[in-house]
Order: structure tokens, then C-alpha cells, then sequence
């Protein structure tokens, strides 16, 4: 008897140490268990990653930038640095549109394909937003803020099965993306972002959270399900609006939807007559960052920038203040679109040769947690 009883004591103990490990281990997978095995490596790489540093990004860095358009190789960080960026940011808004070969930047998809091809092979990560028209037709794009315009997409919506056609180009867009194996190129999808805002047809001010979630949900379960794409890590974005945790959780659509933490925030005014873009964005930063901890999810400053970079050494005395000792995955500046025809449209957020923050701009490269792409090719990512 006594034997017995040792003996099954020794078996809990044995189903508990396996369970723990288990446990562990499956806190280092990303909140589709169907991931591919790029997709899984990545997430895991990244969580160990964000302890050397955070990688920086830019919107469009391969498509153009100040006074150039598609030439082979050429980025605007690039020629400023000697290195690309460690993570490119695209967008699918437009893909929606009837037979629409242009994005919502005027870029065509064969190229960003393309484009996200070369990022990956170099070892960069890739993210892709989708600024998407409103399902109300009428020529209606992602700023209109008609109440309802969830609702009607949601199940049971009038405009449900529409919202499936879309979904279905996207899951072909996203579903062609192929490394030179013939693997599934890993994605941070961020849909539906800055929802806490009030310009978008999804924001707060025109759809209850339930709506929100429920959209979040069903398109989760659409893309991940009916369409069987497991190479997106999902992306939860705010704005930097909140204060709590609460707030920004507030909408939040659960664990088993959401791999990454994240919010945009913008530097408006003078860096050296207020505080605010610093104080602000430090502030949010740890907010998420106790939420990313106990949720073991990775976080970051999904978007943000300073337009035209007017103050000389923003990076190192404003960007890096706000990022602070906040351990983010990753930061991505919004996109070189520059006109030489009209320098009132010029509208960049990285320098370019000769720009005013240039040389800030290498200091903050040669920093050794600021991460670019030479530095992520030998962190292997997804392997």
C-alpha cells in the first residue's frame, strides 16, 4: 500500500513537471497554435530579441522617397545609414476595389509583393496595415465615420457577405507571399488600427466595443479558418490616447486573437518648448508593457513620426526619451512621400541625404539598441 502510494505521488509529480513545461513552452507561440513554423520562430524571436534592443521601421521604405519612385534597391534610410530597416511597413488599403492593382498610396501590389519578397530574404519583418474603404459604398473611404458601418459587415450584416469578398482578396494577397523556398513569407497584420480615434468608419465614435470585437474576431476566424492562413502575427493597435490599463483593454478582443501590443502616436509642435510627445508616449509605452508582460505578448510604438523632422536631433533627444527603458519590439516611422514639383507636399518622417536630422539620424543607427536590418539578418528570425 505504502508502495502504491509513493509510487502514484511519483507520477503527479512527473504529469506536473510535464504540464508546467508545457505550459512554458506554449507561452512562446503566437495565438494561432497553427502557425507555420516561420511564423512560430519569429514570434519566439522576437520575445528574445526585444531584450537587445528594438528594431526601427519605416512605411513604404522600398517603394519611394523623397524626390524618387521605384528604383531597385534604393531607400531613403538606406542611403542615409548604409542599412535598410529591420521591419517594412505596407498597406492593402484598395485592395477591395473591383479590380484595383493600385494601393491606397498609388503603389501597385505586384511591386509590394515584390518589395516584401526582397525585405524578408534580407532577414527583415514585415507588417502590413490595410487602411480599407467603407463597406457603404457610395465612394466612401476609411475615414468616413458612419455609425452602423461594423455592424453591417459583422454576421448577420447586410453588407456580411461583401466583407467576405474582401477578405478573400486580402487572403490571396497575403496568401501569395512566398520566400524562395516556397514558404509562407510571416506577416504582423494590424487591421482595423488606432480604433480608440475618431476618424475611421471602426473607431469608437461610430461602433460599440462588442462591435469591434466581434469584427476582430470574425476576421481572425475567416482568415485563420476558411482561408487556412497561418503566417499573420496579429497586430492590436490603439491610439495613444488612454492612460489605463483598462482603457486600453477596453476593446480589447482577446488573447487567442492578438500576438502584438501596439498604438501609434504622432510629435506635434515644438520638442524644445513642451514635453508632451515624450511624456505621453513614455507613459503608454509602460502601461502596455506591464499588460504585454503578464499576457507574455510582444509590444510596440506601431507608428509614429515627426513630419519633415524639423528639430535636428529628435532621435536622440526626443524618439529615444519616449521609447525610454520600455521594452518594445519594435518602432515604425510613417512613410518618405516627396514631391520636388511642390515642396508644400513634401511629407517624410525618415531623413534623407542633406535633411536637417541626417547626422542625429546615424548617431541614433549607431546606438546599440536601435536595431536595422543588418542586425536582425543575423538573429536568423525565422528559424
Amino acid at each position: 500500500m505504502k508502495k502504491r502510494t509513493h509510487y502514484t505521488k511519483l507520477c503527479i509529480i512527473l504529469i506536473s513537471l510535464l504540464v508546467c513545461g508545457i505550459t512554458v513552452a506554449q507561452q512562446d507561440l503566437p495565438s494561432d497554435k497553427g502557425a507555420t513554423k516561420e511564423t512560430a520562430s519569429l514570434y519566439k524571436n522576437l520575445q528574445k530579441l526585444a531584450g537587445k534592443g528594438f528594431m526601427f521601421g519605416h512605411q513604404d521604405d522600398l517603394a519611394y522617397g523623397v524626390e524618387w519612385k521605384y528604383k531597385e534597391g534604393r531607400s531613403d534610410v538606406k542611403e542615409v545609414t548604409g542599412d535598410y530597416p529591420a521591419v517594412y511597413g505596407w498597406d492593402l488599403g484598395g485592395i477591395e476595389r473591383q479590380n484595383n492593382e493600385l494601393n491606397i498610396d498609388g503603389i501597385p501590389f505586384k511591386k509590394m509583393k515584390q518589395f516584401i519578397k526582397q525585405g524578408y530574404e534580407r532577414g527583415g519583418v514585415i507588417t502590413i496595415s490595410w487602411h480599407l474603404d467603407s463597406p457603404l459604398g457610395n465612394y466612401k473611404n476609411a475615414w468616413d465615420t458612419t455609425h452602423g458601418t461594423v455592424a453591417s459587415i459583422n454576421p448577420g450584416g447586410a453588407n456580411h457577405t461583401l466583407y467576405k469578398e474582401w477578405l478573400d482578396k486580402v487572403a490571396a494577397f497575403i496568401g501569395s507571399l512566398k520566400g524562395s523556398k516556397g514558404e509562407a513569407i510571416p506577416v504582423l497584420f494590424r487591421p482595423f488600427h488606432e480604433h480608440t480615434g475618431n476618424w475611421f468608419w471602426w473607431c469608437k465614435n461610430a461602433a460599440t466595443g462588442f462591435e469591434y470585437k466581434t469584427l476582430w474576431r470574425f476576421t481572425v476566424y475567416y482568415l485563420q479558418k476558411e482561408k487556412e492562413l497561418h503566417n499573420l502575427l496579429w497586430v492590436y493597435n490603439t491610439s495613444g490616447d488612454f492612460k489605463t490599463k483598462e482603457e486600453y483593454l477596453e476593446r480589447y478582443p482577446g488573447d487567442d486573437m492578438v500576438d502584438v501590443l501596439s498604438f501609434d502616436n504622432y510629435q506635434y509642435g515644438d520638442p524644445l518648448k513642451e514635453k508632451w510627445f515624450e511624456v505621453n508616449t513614455n507613459t503608454a509605452l509602460q502601461v502596455i508593457g506591464e499588460i504585454a508582460t503578464a499576457k507574455n505578448k510582444l509590444f510596440a510604438l506601431a507608428e509614429t513620426g515627426f513630419e519633415a523632422i524639423p528639430y535636428a536631433s529628435w532621435w536622440t533627444e526626443t524618439l529615444l526619451n519616449a521609447i525610454g527603458g520600455n521594452k518594445i519590439s519594435y518602432v515604425l516611422v510613417w512613410r518618405n512621400h516627396g514631391y520636388s514639383n511642390d515642396m508644400k507636399k513634401m511629407h517624410y518622417y525618415a531623413p534623407y541625404k542633406g535633411q536637417v536630422s541626417e547626422q542625429d539620424f546615424v548617431k541614433f543607427y549607431t546606438m546599440e539598441r536601435t536595431l536595422f536590418e543588418k542586425d536582425v539578418n543575423k538573429e536568423k528570425l525565422y528559424q
